[in-house]
């Protein structure tokens, strides 16, 4: 039998171990609970704030503002436009499909347009900002931001794109710019960096080769958005820096004659100023309208320009390589009398043609000159004169002063990538290049800027300018400095400037190249060893332009304040035959393809040379009929604005 007591003692120990494991599991469930809001509060406070913020706030990156470029008088030749834009980012969106299909409505998509951005999405990553419109309307932005609440994942953006208010006049000057690309991100830190979807960059040009000073960086917004991710409140807004503006050379006004003269041509026009080497205008023709890249350029728009036969998106005045023809005439009358070969009243017979070895070599003239000097010889284009010129010289006589005057290396350099050197060949060149030796009928052609001889219309341009100022040499530039020289410290350094005449001129114009780069003191070299040959040159260049029997004759102008000077020149594209030759076909008679390019060298006003140009018109005809009287109307507008153009650089520099 069983003790009672015993039982009863059992009995409340168990009960007692019973409470003390309940006892122990409450204190342990609130010990765990109590750590856990402890957790929660205290350890974990930032982590879920973070996280409740991050349903609760939107943070948007916006894209830098870019520099805007100018032109001399402070004109915005490339600036910006707000735009409004819709982006999508897919892995972020439960219903891509049903998400479209809303947009499609709201947007009032056309089914071209709709099946544009699907292809879009297919061929990028999930993860990727999707830009379902890079240019909504203001109707467009309202009616999708109305409807917010339903469209889980749009998100429409304030956006800055590039504006060229110019259109197609200064397109090969600035480029232009597009998406960012892949390469783009790999190639530049700065771009990685700053990059937002939609991000647009240089491509080519100026746009492309100041990339860095234009780019700017982000701004940011901060935005608090209900569950629907709907804007209610803007909490921050941090602005961006805005790019470095860049201030251009470029006479706008100018620039916009010269693209009108040359509509409907395929060539180029170049002016600089013959003492600070400002490039006035530049412009390559055809162009096309930049802004066309801005929001994708359309399939039709693109093959237009791309299949365009005169070629539309070469910049023709530093990549195209022309035969300067009958342009090179002054380098090899100054190169003759530089190297003593000749003197001003060397004279020839021309009857129209010269025979050598078996070869005829004709004059442009069929019955010829009769009998010229030097200066008639340069006013009268005479052929024959310079085939005789170029014999007694020797073609790398004729090289070295080619090479001293701008010819044969970049203008630019380093400000366009695609910039060529051209070609001034001699004896050691076709050795190295070809394997062949050179023979005495090169020279002679060489002599009438034919042959294997390339010049780029920069080139041209700049070898004017020089003979122009009294033959110094200058320095191109395209990006105005309010620190430059002035034009009377230029002239003060010409007047007790050295002569380069070095031995080798290739490796003497390296040099010097070299001594600016280190030193940013720029030396105006003499580059001839009598003032008096240059004289002379200059003289026959006004009677080529200012007397009967020129050869620019009819472009000329008498009022002294508009008077230049210059050089025609017609360039064969194709070997003429002798029975195309006997047929004297007019230009208009003639294929396009083998019709002789017009060339044209100027500066003015003569008196007192400030600016010189080139013209080139491919399958122009006669440089004389079709590109100087284009110089006539350029030189009137050029001078007219001089006087502004100073003006404006006196306030600049008192700034």
């Amino acid at each position: 039998m069983i003790d009672s007591s015993d039982s009863g003692i059992k009995k409340l120990n168990t009960i007692n171990r019973r409470m003390f494991i309940i006892s122990a599991a409450k204190a342990l469930v609130f010990t765990g609970i109590i750590a856990r809001l402890f957790s929660l509060q205290i350890s974990d406070n930032k982590k879920y704030l973070t996280l409740s913020d991050k349903n609760r706030l939107r943070e948007w990156r916006l894209p830098p503002i870019r520099g805007e470029f100018l032109d001399y008088f402070g004109n915005t030749i490339a600036g910006n436009l707000k735009v409004y834009q819709l982006h999508v980012i897919p892995e972020q969106v439960e219903d891509f499909k049903s998400l479209m299909v809303r947009l499609k409505d709201i947007l009032d998509l056309s089914k071209n347009e709709f099946t544009k951005i699907i292809k879009k999405k297919n061929s990028q990553k999930n993860w990727e900002t999707l830009i379902v419109s890079e240019n909504l309307s203001w109707d467009q932005f309202s009616k999708v931001n109305y409807y917010l609440h339903e469209l889980v994942g749009a998100k429409p953006v304030l956006s800055v794109v590039r504006s060229y208010p110019f259109k197609d006049n200064y397109t090969h000057v600035l480029g232009y710019v597009s998406q960012a690309s892949e390469q783009d991100l790999l190639n530049n830190k700065l771009i990685k960096k700053n990059h937002v979807p939609g991000l647009r960059v240089g491509k080519n040009g100026l746009e492309k080769t100041y990339e860095n000073q234009l780019i700017g960086s982000n701004g940011v917004q901060r935005y608090e958005v209900n569950a629907y991710g709907k804007r209610i409140n803007q909490l921050d807004h941090v602005e961006g820096t805005k790019g470095q503006n860049i201030t251009l050379t470029i006479d706008t006004e100018i620039q916009k004659l010269c693209n009108e003269l040359m509509l409907n041509k395929s060539g180029s026009i170049s002016v600089m100023d013959i003492f600070n080497g400002e490039i006035i205008a530049m412009h390559s023709s055809p162009s096309f309208d930049p802004n066309l890249f801005l929001y994708g350029i359309s399939h039709e728009n693109w093959k237009s320009i791309r299949e365009n036969p005169l070629k539309p998106l070469i910049n023709k005045t530093i990549s195209g390589l022309y035969s300067p023809g009958s342009t090179i005439k002054p380098i090899v009358a100054l190169s003759a009398l530089e190297n003593d070969i000749i003197n001003p009243n060397f004279r020839v017979k021309c009857s129209g043609k010269m025979e050598m070895y078996g070869q005829t070599y004709h004059c442009w003239k069929e019955k010829g000159h009769g009998v010229v000097n030097l200066r008639s010889a340069i006013k009268q284009s005479c052929d024959t004169y310079f085939y005789e010129v170029a014999r007694k010289l020797g073609v790398d006589r004729l090289s070295d002063t080619a090479l001293k005057f701008g010819l044969g290396a970049k203008v630019l350099e380093g400000i366009y990538e695609n910039e060529k050197k051209g070609l001034v060949p001699n004896t050691k060149w076709k050795r190295n290049a070809l394997g062949k030796g050179w023979v005495l009928g090169e020279t002679l052609i060489t002599g009438i800027g034919q042959g294997y001889i390339q010049a780029t219309p920069i080139q041209l341009c700049l070898m004017t300018a020089q003979i122009a100022n009294g033959g110094h040499k200058i320095y191109p530039k395209i990006i105005l400095n309010k620190d430059d020289e002035s034009i009377d410290e230029i002239k003060n350094k010409m007047e007790n400037s050295e002569i380069l005449d070095k031995k080798n001129t290739t490796q003497s114009l390296l040099k010097v190249g070299e001594e600016i780069f280190n030193n940013d003191d720029k030396k105006y070299y003499k580059l001839f060893k009598n003032p008096e040959n240059i004289k002379l040159v200059i003289d026959g260049m006004f009677g080529s332009t200012n007397e009967i029997r020129g050869t620019s004759y009819r472009s000329r102008i008498d009022d002294p304040k508009y008077q230049f000077a210059g050089k025609t020149g017609t360039a064969q594209v194709k070997r003429i035959t002798e029975e195309q030759r006997e047929l004297d076909l007019k230009t208009e008679q003639i294929p396009y393809e083998s019709r002789d390019h017009a060339l044209y060298i100027a500066f003015g006003p003569y008196k007192k040379p400030r600016y010189a140009l080139s013209i080139i018109i491919e399958h122009g005809g006669s440089g004389g009929v079709v590109a100087a009287p284009m110089a006539k109307k350029l030189f009137k507008m050029i001078i007219d604005r001089h006087d502004l153009r100073e003006l404006t650089k006196k306030n600049l520099m008192s700034a």
